[in-house]
């Protein structure tokens, strides 16, 4: 029976073909890199598997299994917990991936993944066509491949594809995707040899071309795949231009390959593929590009396209023939099945915060802002499953923090109230989200997500209700469980005997649009709050100064979306003075002590104040002698930021 989301969006979900395979609709899980869940010496774990099964039932019909390194040395490993694929004792764990994927209707795919310039991680050093140095510091030095070394590599890449098929896989996949070593080949940055490896498009591309057919040789009767840059985002430092680009996935149409997948981006391109900032969809003119330039290559993508609609809309268009999605599903690993039931209101959304890549770039295992159980799909604490005891719980605070552990206790069967002094859930999620330059609609959709969810499960929130010690008397014995969620606040106190403190304005006044700042501003504290804030105020054609205590601005953000700030400073002429504090404040402006102990003064009608952040602990004092059990999460522990709200919030409301 078709479900009403799948009459919809029918072209999504309508079936297609791979080589001799069937696949039950348009949708291909990608690989997303690495999870580093697994062992140091590339053994899967029960942690992987756990998660491999949530995987295999998202409802993709083409399902990539993450990329595994192919040579016992570790040339190709990137990540210190990236599995392995280079010996037959890692089999048994490959064949259960690919049961529990096929035991799910769908087709398996096994990604072979060297990393090249970015592998070595254990061995101090690297592997590429040349020695061309790094551009971030964190990556090894690196050494030249030999043409003889190169034959050994291609050789371990179709035996990995081989023992790939043996454990049940049906397919196989390469990757240059973020400038690993088939990406290395291809690039003029990376590729500056003078043999048959290198210099013209087709020489660079002899690499992947003789890789190709070594794979095809070694798994004649099963597709392959292979990912290649639309658009490699390294101009800054000489890589292939767009039409280089297309001229080698010709070559690779050339040799016969079953799948293009099109990507975007290397680790070390200046510029965003698919943060937070790129605009949903941007990217689609690579695909539509590749379609129709290869037509009878099947051609898969998904590069910050988040939404079923617009994907079912792609597929129709011929834009692409598979929609390759990763990181929405990691948000959300039910959407598919929410898309084919008409519930996408109900979906947890991917706002591409990336912290996924954070966690990565620092060798950690990934996790995601918006699905606090992903990793710890294994751990049966972090399940929802009926309470034991039904309480009555009181939330205060309906920012993320408080409504997600509000959704969460009610799925196990707590009465939940939610209570919030304004007049609309989200906190100060909403006010930070009206200043944001890269998406607003992104984290508006987090605060959405908990209004549709809260009414759908029977929360009940009260907003307009101040909850302070007397309204706690009020309601006494009224409530087993009290949750202080209730944020943080910036910390005034702290200039209250500066001279001139009367003129100071709070940041989340301007945030919430309560005070109007001045033609001139000065931001004192240049984390995320402040740079958010000022960035705005710098669109909008303020002249703004921020005033950092620390050496460097942007020190709670995030590390893959730092950058990004940095940049937006520099483009809208933003000053910035680290390594100073603030004196005192007049009409006139604000003076500050510099690193060299020298007074600055900063012509300014406006003195804002971002920094430091105060918990709202009073609460927790007021609290403490009236109610049963007594928690608190999110801002009201410590000020940090919405991955960390989010994550407390459900696991206070998964395990009360």
């Amino acid at each position: 029976m078709t479900r009403p989301g799948e009459a919809k969006l029918n072209h999504l979900f309508q079936p297609g073909r791979i080589g001799k395979f069937e696949v039950k609709n348009r949708i291909k899980y990608g690989a997303c890199c690495v999870s580093n869940y697994n062992g140091r010496d590339g053994t899967i774990t029960p942690r992987e598997l756990a998660r491999v099964r949530v995987i295999a039932g998202t409802g993709c019909g083409l399902i990539t299994n993450q990329g595994a390194y192919p040579d016992a040395l570790g040339e190709g490993k990137s990540y210190f917990r990236q599995i392995a694929i280079h010996d037959d004792k890692f089999l048994p764990q490959f064949e259960m991936i690919a049961r529990y994927i096929h035991d799910a209707g769908a087709m398996a795919m096994q990604q072979i993944l060297h990393a090249g310039r970015y592998g070595g991680i254990d061995l101090g050093y690297c592997v590429q066509p040349s020695v061309v140095p790094q551009t971030l510091p964190h990556f090894r030095p690196p050494r030249e491949l030999t043409k003889d070394q190169i034959k050994v590599v291609i050789a371990q890449h179709a035996d990995a594809a081989k023992r790939a098929i043996r454990a049940g896989f049906d397919a196989t996949e390469v990757t240059s995707f973020m400038g690993y070593l088939l990406a290395n080949f291809n690039s003029r940055f990376t590729n500056q040899r003078t043999d048959e490896y290198g210099g013209s498009v087709e020489n660079r591309g002899r690499f992947m071309r003789e890789l190709i057919d070594a794979i095809k040789q070694a798994t004649p009767d099963n597709p392959l795949s292979i990912r290649l840059n639309g658009a490699e985002l390294m101009d800054r430092w000489g890589g292939n231009t767009q039409e280089e680009s297309f001229e080698l996935m010709q070559q690779a149409a050339d040799c016969g390959v079953d799948m293009i997948s099109v990507t975007v981006g290397w680790q070390e391109a200046p510029e965003s593929s698919f943060g937070r900032d790129v605009e949903p969809g941007y990217w689609n003119f690579l695909s539509a590009k590749a379609k129709k330039m290869f037509p009878d290559v099947l051609v898969a993508f998904g590069n910050r396209l988040p939404d079923p609609a617009m994907a079912n809309e792609c597929v129709r268009d011929e834009v692409f023939d598979y929609w390759e999605v990763c990181r929405p599903l990691l948000a959300d690993p039910e959407m598919i099945h929410k898309a084919a039931e008409d519930r996408m209101e109900e979906v947890r959304p991917c706002i591409g915060s990336l912290n996924c890549l954070s966690r990565l770039f620092r060798d950690l295992p990934y996790t995601c802002t918006m699905n606090p159980m992903l990793g710890h799909e294994v751990e049966p604490e972090y399940h929802v499953t009926e309470a034991t005891e039904k309480k009555r719980i009181m939330i205060i605070g309906a920012g993320p923090a408080g409504m997600e552990a509000a959704i969460t206790a009610r799925k196990r069967g707590h009465t939940v109230t939610v209570f919030d002094k304004a007049d609309k859930i989200g906190g100060a999620l909403g006010a930070y989200a009206a200043n944001d330059l890269a998406r607003p609609a992104d984290l508006q959709s987090v605060i959405d997500y908990y209004g549709v969810m809260a009414k759908k499960l029977g929360v009940e929130v009260r907003l307009n209700t101040e909850a302070n010690a007397k309204f706690m008397r009020s309601v006494l014995h009224e409530y087993d469980v009290c949750i202080v969620a209730a944020g943080a606040r910036t910390d005034m106190a702290v200039f209250q005997y500066l001279e001139g403190a009367e003129l100071l304005v709070d940041a989340l006044d301007v945030a919430h649009g309560r005070v109007k700042t001045g033609k001139r501003v000065v931001m004192i504290g240049g984390g995320m709050i402040g740079l958010t804030i000022s960035e705005f105020l710098a669109k909008a054609g303020h002249e703004v100064t921020v005033v950092e205590k620390e050496k460097r601005i942007g020190g709670d953000i995030m590390p893959t979306f730092k950058w990004r700030h940095t940049a937006w400073v520099d483009e809208l002429g933003i000053q910035t003075i680290t390594l100073a504090q603030l004196l005192k404040v007049t009409k006139e402006g604000a003076t500050v002590k510099t690193a060299k102990g020298e007074e600055k003064f900063i012509p300014c009608d406006s003195v804002i104040v971002s920094s430091p952040r105060k918990a709202n602990h009073d609460l927790f004092y007021e609290f403490q002698w009236m109610v049963d059990e007594l928690h608190g999460g999110g801002d009201a522990t410590v000020p940090r930021g919405l991955d960390q709200a989010i994550h407390e919030g459900y696991r206070l409301g998964v395990r009360i």
